[in-house]
């Protein structure tokens, strides 16, 4: 018997709207996160209405359109997590809205648990959606002159917002150096990590596809895919107008799906309240590792191509469970971009040709991505699979930011009490790592230490993380120059002289 604190996610539901479905709506960030909670209420195996009652804290995640300073063009709640309650006949006494990032929903069930296991709250919901698709249509349908929605809605009660805080993930300088975008800000990690191997454009872009390609046929499999549709290798790496390159090095196949509707939902209680709601215990899974770990800012990184805070991240949820690798039956490795996958698929000693997969959902690139709640549906897959399975082990890793956050956890059937971990720490140590001296404005010759090129913007623009030949700090800058461009989209530019100029709020490169 374990303690009747002890956690356990009991209800797991998600929603998937394809826009090319037969009766499409275009649904909104509330409506496809109630379809999700109502599956996960249902999921419970008890009375729907009274499971509602029951949840105390309902955790949600950001959506894209509150994920910043710019306003929801559709409108929105001004309180999402009760909007969504008030659909399934629940009044929470509390409801939090969680920062941005990736690793949210993890990191959330791990909070969850441990209040719960401190007796501050017996029932908790975690929910996402994300109504990517919705946004496009709805904008190509105000083109032709379609009335658009309005989402607005005005909810009084609590909310504990804790605010987007986005700019933790960039500074000025980096962002008026093209950081903008997840794509590019992964394609200059991809491309160092390409460097500290030594492989050139061709090979690395195989691997990558190589990586990714099977994760493509659990996404053809997964009824909630909002791609399903089987990927080979070749059609990755070639690039067509059907996949473009987006910012090197990946074209649009190796970069995660962010226009979807999907919605997820998870409910946690303690076993107290699960016997007391009478949820039957073939439908506990307990979480018996967990991690949460922040890496140092990008530019301080001594080796872009790596992430200690995610190594760190995944051996601790798995010392914290008592288990290898090797007892592992089930992964997924948040796949935004291939660099986060590589970074655990090393720390773990697995890879892409390992029988039991690298996702349980199908990836970011071909199930969706749908913003901050992508992992939310890894931790539904995964609830499902280990109570059709018994005894057996399953990892979620979940990335935010610039490979800037990575939580984990381990999840299984198997009765065992809460734990605590070593993640504070953990990222005393990382944050204690060296750094590299950065001269924002440097003048004269440098080498290109890793870069990426935005195929985006209207005039194709490379994007260069460089070291000052003077002195060997790092810079940022950007060029249009029209021979270093063509090196970067077409040849090697890793190691390359440059001359650096500052031109107002940018460096301006050009080949040396």
């Amino acid at each position: 018997m374990v303690d009747p604190r002890t956690p356990v996610v009991v209800g797991v539901g998600q929603f998937t709207e394809r826009i090319d479905d037969p009766g499409y709506r275009g649904m909104s960030a509330v409506d496809l996160a109630t379809e999700a909670v109502r599956a996960a209420l249902a999921d419970t195996g008890v009375d729907v209405t009274a499971a509602a009652k029951a949840i105390e804290t309902v955790y949600g995640l950001r959506q894209f359109e509150i994920s910043g300073p710019m306003p929801a063009k559709l409108g929105k709640s001004n309180n999402y997590p009760r909007s969504v309650m008030q659909r399934v006949g629940g009044d929470p006494a509390r409801v939090v809205l969680e920062p941005v990032g990736g690793q949210g929903p993890q990191k959330l069930v791990t909070e969850a648990g441990n209040a719960i296991a401190a007796g501050e709250l017996d029932v908790a919901m975690i929910i996402g959606s994300e109504p990517g698709s919705t946004a496009r249509y709805w904008s190509r349908a105000a083109e032709n002159g379609q009335d658009k929605p309005d989402f607005t809605e005005h909810v009084d009660g609590q909310l504990d917002d804790r605010g987007h805080q986005i700019q933790q993930y960039f500074t000025e300088y980096t962002a008026s150096h093209g950081l903008t975008g997840a794509a590019v800000q992964y394609g200059l990690l991809d491309n160092a990590r390409r460097s500290r191997l030594g492989l050139g454009v061709a090979e690395y872009r195989r691997q990558m596809a190589e990586l990714f390609a099977p994760l493509s046929k659990v996404a053809a499999k997964n009824p909630f895919s909002s791609s399903p549709v089987e990927r080979s290798v070749e059609e990755i790496v070639t690039v067509t107008d059907d996949n473009r390159m987006i910012c090197d090095p990946y074209p649009r196949l190796l970069v995660a799906r962010d226009q979807v509707n999907q919605g997820a939902a998870a409910i946690m209680m303690s076993v107290a309240a699960a016997r007391r709601l009478g949820v039957p215990e073939e439908k506990w899974v307990y979480l018996h590792g967990h991690s949460d770990m922040t890496e140092q800012g990008l530019l301080d990184r001594v080796d872009l191509g790596a992430s200690p805070a995610a190594v760190h991240a995944a051996r601790e949820a798995l010392r914290v469970a008592e288990v290898g690798v090797d007892d592992i039956a089930t992964f997924d490795l948040y796949s935004c971009f291939p660099f986060p996958v590589f970074v655990v698929c090393e720390a773990l000693g697995v890879d892409g040709a390992d029988p039991r997969g690298l996702t349980v959902t199908g990836g970011l690139p071909y199930f969706g991505g749908p913003g901050n709640s992508y992992s939310l549906h890894a931790i539904a897959e995964t609830v499902v699979r280990m109570r059709e399975t018994p005894g057996q082990f399953g990892f979620v890793g979940a990335n935010g930011g610039t490979m800037s956050k990575y939580s984990v956890g381990i999840y299984s059937t198997t009765p065992v009490e809460w734990r605590t971990d070593r993640s504070a720490t953990l990222n005393t140590e990382v944050a204690a790592l060296p750094t590299v001296t950065v001269t924002e404005w440097p003048e004269g010759r440098g080498t290109i230490e890793t870069y990426s090129v935005r195929y985006d913007w209207p005039v194709r623009t490379g994007v260069i993380i460089g070291r000052s030949q003077a002195d060997d700090t790092r810079f940022m800058a950007l060029t249009e120059d029209e021979d270093l461009v063509a090196l970067m989209s077409d040849g090697d530019p890793l190691g390359a002289t440059i001359t650096v100029r500052r031109d107002g709020k940018v460096n301006r490169a050009s080949l040396a």
